[in-house]
């Protein structure tokens, strides 16, 4: 792109600002000169008219007598406005931001206080049904698990008076199928709860005295139907681990004890986090129609493959001596999404670590997912905080593939290295070779390295499982269980001789084992549930189930599928009931398996032929300048569309010129169409691009100078090489600043020329970008990265301003622009990388 000056394409209309204008440092100034002028010029004119020196004193006696009289006036007001302002500085210190309901910070999380006022009406009656439930469901549920809690009952039972409250309902209206509803909760419980339970055979009392809860909790309706009640179901679950906080009463008081109870509540907490915490949920059906194995049981969407690479300039947290050393870190990551989390090895000792580690992570079709990621330095005492950092999973997707570094939050340095895969999952086995070939899945290693398919295990129903038999107190296990039919109604010695198991399932896929929930004292047990195995080749690869109960310590019963049926299978998907080996007659297990394979989406790369990577350029020595093209040659490159600073007449390198020319346009277009100073808004910077008239001249001088014989698509001004991508996972625009060419020499030995960068219309300081200054050249090499916070949206209504210009010490006077453009960002390709001079 060549360095000129202009507007926008097509500019909004905008009020014309003066150069000593609210932005400018004159008006200050001059504010401060006519102060000083007003109070010396009273003096300077009681000495022209040759007035006395006491004058001056009779005055000053005046106003201090009349400033006194005026405090002791209003003192009381001044008095009760301090009050008032050391008040409202006292609360905002007191309430800290992240009290505040998330209302106050998202535009888009509403306030819904008509439900906080309905559930408060409400209240009473919900703790009757509470207190209903707790004595008429669970109590006698608790005295039947077992006979030493046989007197066990809750002597009292309080929610207290203070509700559950909702801060705030977040409704998804996009990238939503319309035939489902999604809300989040933001729900607070801090209840004044009292809940006491008392065994009276053991004269053992216990209980809760509060609870606190927080948490996002999300609710799905789905599917919407066109009859009575319009939901077929309601799903329930937390998007992440919720806070929860016990207080104990009486027996279980103990559990308050430092160190106990942080390990009590993580017990619980992980009891709780098993049942409502993503991919877990709670399913309440509304409808018979509705499918019910799908709500509960949904099919993965997609796989994320993480490769957890390096990090670079992380902060050192290990210091010596009282923190007059400082010495490095040992850092590791936390890598999480959702209910899944993941730990990554700690290198010691250095602040660039390379860890070089994969991660394989289930995505579910719920929106609105982050993968958080959180860095730490292991000490002997407490990990110390190393940054963190937040990618949309729905951007994820979009993108398919990524590989840059991310500059961490919340800290002053680091920056991390990942490389994402999104894994589609394929219901047919077509690429499946093409899969095992890309991660070298040899015959002998089945068992290790990446995934090439997904196995969705559901488990439902089992029946005729074998029962035990106890004769004379000997207990027969079930291999002697096809006797059960001449026993079933047989006594010994007054006792029943027939022992119900209490089953559960064990799935085991290589390394990787799942059991399912114990059903007590049944042998037709319903589970329900499903689980999700990682499969590195389902050629060679094998599930093995084994049933087992967990009264008698014995198995039920065993049963193997090789993974390679499934691939003969239409959809390859598997529902069927299986008998069992090594057990009684007609024991057979309900299953409905299915294997997908997992699929790496190719990705168009950029046509571009100067395409680079944003996010790590490849560095180019200093040292080494480019030769300078000649001036009558100008490289064959795509020109963008550029307009002069300085001199209203239209260069031959304008739009119109170009077009004329049959020389392309830049699809990041430069914008340009207003060629006259005066409608130009003055840029602050360190040396303003205007404010220097004699600059200003010269600029224009050199400009007609240099284009006196010039050939069609000459840069007077020189060239500058950029690339500019915006992330949407971040959303900031990323700049890269690579080189310049054929700059004006302002000097014998050339400039001291930097580049400054500013995203319109932020003209403030801190959304200044700059560049190192490179001495005495016209062809610098910088190689520099910028980045810019701003959404996708908010994106279109930018424009990108660069300027070069010459530096040099406050008293040079070379110091001054020497070209600049203004980038237009409303491409649709702005998401892809871009290199363009």
């Amino acid at each position: 792109m060549f360095l000129a000056s202009a507007n926008g394409g097509k500019p909004k209309p905008a009020p014309a600002v003066s150069q000593n204008g609210p932005g400018s440092p004159v008006l200050p100034m001059g504010i401060k000169l006519a102060k000083t002028f007003l109070l010396i010029f009273p003096i300077y004119v009681l000495g022209y008219l040759e007035f006395s020196f006491s004058w001056v004193l009779i005055i000053l006696a005046v106003l201090f007598w009349l400033r006194r009289n005026q405090g002791s006036r209003f003192a009381p007001v001044n008095r009760a406005l301090a009050f008032l302002e050391h008040e409202e500085r006292a609360v905002r210190q007191s309430v800290r931001s992240s009290e505040l309901p998330p209302w106050v910070h998202f535009p888009d999380v509403e306030r819904v206080e008509w439900l906080n006022k309905t559930v408060h009406q409400m209240w009473p009656y919900i703790c009757q049904f509470v207190d209903k439930l707790f004595r008429e469901t669970i109590e006698p549920a608790v005295q039947g698990a077992n006979a030493h809690l046989s007197t066990f009952t809750f002597s009292k039972i309080d929610m207290g008076d203070k509700p559950l409250r909702v801060d705030g309902v977040k409704v998804y209206t996009e990238n939503v199928d319309r035939r489902q509803i999604i809300m989040d909760l933001q729900i607070s419980f801090v209840g004044n709860t009292e809940i006491d339970v008392d065994i009276k055979k053991y004269y053992c009392r216990a209980g809760i005295k509060s609870i606190q809860l927080n948490g996002v909790l999300r609710v799905i309706m789905e599917p919407l139907l066109g009859d009575m009640p319009l939901i077929g179901a309601l799903s329930v679950f937390f998007l992440k681990k919720p806070l929860l906080d016990i207080n104990w009463t009486g027996l279980t008081n103990m559990l308050d004890i430092p160190g106990i109870n942080g390990l009590c509540d993580s017990i619980i907490q992980d009891i709780i986090y098993s049942y409502l915490v993503l991919p877990n949920k709670i399913t309440i059906p509304l409808v018979n129609e509705a499918q019910i194995s799908k709500l509960r049981f949904p099919m993965p969407k997609g796989i994320l493959r993480i490769h957890f690479l390096e990090a670079q300039d992380l902060v050192g947290k290990d210091k010596f001596l009282g923190g007059l050393i400082k010495g490095k870190s040992d850092p590791y990551g936390v890598i999480q999404l959702g209910n899944q989390l993941f730990r990554s090895k700690i290198i010691k000792e250095t602040v660039n670590p390379k860890w070089n580690e994969v991660y394989e992570a289930f995505v579910y079709d719920h929106p609105g997912q982050n993968v958080e990621i959180e860095l730490y330095d292991e000490d002997t005492d407490k990990d110390d905080y190393l940054g963190s950092l937040t990618i949309s999973v729905d951007e994820l997707e979009k993108e398919q593939k990524v590989d840059e570094w991310f500059v961490l939050d919340d800290v002053a340095t680091g920056k991390l290295h990942l490389k994402i895969e999104w894994l589609s999952l394929l219901p047919t086995p077509d690429k499946l070779d093409e899969v095992l070939s890309s991660i070298k899945a040899a015959k002998g290693q089945a068992n290790d390295g990446l995934s090439s398919a997904l196995l969705l295990v559901h488990l439902d129903s089992a029946k005729n499982l074998p029962v035990s038999i106890n004769i004379n107190t000997h207990t027969y296990t079930p291999t002697l269980a096809f006797l059960l039919p001449y026993f079933s109604v047989l006594h010994l010695s007054g006792k029943k001789v027939a022992s119900m198991p209490s089953p559960f399932v064990q799935f085991t896929v290589g390394h990787k084992s799942f059991e399912s929930k114990t059903r007590y004292k049944t042998n037709e047990p319903v589970w329900e549930e499903a689980f999700t195995f990682l499969i590195h080749n389902p050629k060679s690869q094998e599930l093995e189930v084994e049933v087992k109960d967990e009264k008698h310590e014995c198995s039920l019963g065993t049963f193997s599928l090789p993974l390679s049926k499934l691939l003969q299978e239409d959809q390859m998907t598997l529902s069927q009931r299986f008998p069992l080996k090594n057990t009684g007659p007609g024991a057979t297990l309900k299953m409905k398996m299915a294997l997908r394979v997992t699929h790496i989406s190719s990705t168009t790369p950029n046509p571009s032929p100067q395409q680079a990577n944003v996010s790590e350029p490849t560095p180019t020595s200093k040292t080494q300048q480019p030769t300078p093209a000649p001036r009558s040659k100008p490289t064959p490159t795509p020109s963008p569309r550029v307009e002069p600073l300085i001199d209203s007449r239209p260069l031959e390198d304008s739009p119109t010129h170009l077009a004329k020319s049959g020389r392309s346009t830049s699809n990041l277009a430069i914008s340009g169409s207003q060629l006259h100073l005066n409608n130009k808004e003055p840029t602050p910077s360190i040396a303003s691009d205007i404010s220097n008239p004699s600059t200003t001249q010269d600029l224009q001088r050199t400009i007609q100078q240099l284009q006196n014989g010039a050939s069609p698509g000459f840069a007077p001004l020189g060239e500058i090489q950029l690339t500019i991508r915006h992330s949407p996972q971040r959303n900031k625009l990323i700049v890269v600043v690579h080189r310049c060419r054929n700059l004006i020499s302002s000097t014998e030995n050339g400039s001291d020329p930097y580049v400054r960068l500013y995203l319109l219309p932020d003209k403030r300081r801190s959304g200044r970008r700059k560049t190192n200054t490179m001495k005495k050249t016209v062809n610098p090499i910088y190689d520099q990265s910028f980045e810019f916070s701003v959404s996708l949206v908010e994106l279109h209504r930018r424009t990108l301003d660069v300027a070069v210009k010459n530096g040099g010490g406050i008293l040079s006077k070379h110091r001054g622009l020497l070209g600049k453009v203004l980038v237009d960002l409303t491409s649709e390709d702005i998401s892809k990388s871009s290199t363009q001079w």
